[in-house]
């Protein structure tokens, strides 16, 4: 009831997108997301994931929840890809690779791309800043922006 209150009661406004961030997995909760916005009829979803492959298989149970309840997949972003030293900005891939670009080709739905981790994203996160106007250089900044630029290219030939 809480979520159909939040989509429904809430004088939102004019808005652009509005993004519901929801823990991994296929429970009541992303039930009620998708049965109260289905009036709005929502552009689609947007799956992420890890590198590992117990992550991937989460996402997985999404991508057959989200055929099943009809909301389309926008694509799938692979978080945590590698992790970018802060001094020598040379990205190393912790987790394995790929999973989600594998995935991605396996259920054929886009694949958006790969965010390294990158500590100067988090400690901007967490301290309340704007990660786009302090780290320009970081190397998260063009994954984020590319994969930004995907999700608006879609929803323009959505709306076409």
């Amino acid at each position: 009831a809480l979520i159909k209150q939040f989509v429904a009661d809430v004088a939102w406004g004019d808005l652009d997108f509005l993004i519901v961030d929801t823990p991994p997995g296929t429970s009541d909760e992303h039930i009620s997301v998708v049965e109260a916005l289905r009036p709005h009829q929502p552009l689609g979803a947007i799956l992420v994931t890890t590198p590992q492959a117990v992550s991937v298989g989460d996402v997985r149970r999404e991508l057959t929840f989200c055929k099943k309840t009809g909301l389309p997949v926008l694509g799938i972003v692979e978080n945590m890809s590698g992790f970018v030293c802060p001094h020598c900005s040379e990205c190393t891939n912790i987790f394995s690779q790929g999973g989600g670009e594998e995935l991605a080709r396996h259920a054929g739905v886009p694949f958006l791309g790969c965010v390294p981790l990158d500590p100067q994203l988090s400690q901007s996160l967490e301290e309340g800043r704007d990660f786009i106007q302090e780290f320009p250089k970081s190397s998260a900044f063009p994954a984020l922006a590319h994969i930004a630029q995907q999700i608006l290219d879609s929803a323009s030939q959505h709306s076409s």
